[in-house]
């Protein structure tokens, strides 16, 4: 597949294109990833250097309670 810049697009092209667009939901599937994801949980991207340390999410989980516990608790909560 060729990769193309965007600053390749011609002004005219800009021009063309609609300022809103309609999404056909009668092609729309299911997320097939939605399964993996507890109800509250968040994806987070990991830059590529923090991602070679903490390989796996139970890592990034201990880290993190770890790091929580040090905080000063806040009393309004």
């Amino acid at each position: 597949m060729k990769k193309t810049r965007t600053s390749n697009k011609t002004p005219e092209a800009q021009e063309n294109m609609l300022p809103e667009y309609r999404f056909d939901y009668r092609k729309a599937r299911p997320n097939r990833f939605a399964a993996k994801f507890q109800r509250g949980s968040r994806a987070v991207v990991l830059d590529p250097d923090v991602a070679a340390v903490f390989s796996t999410p139970e890592s990034v989980n201990a880290v993190l309670r770890a790091l929580i516990e040090t905080m000063p608790q806040n009393s309004s909560s």
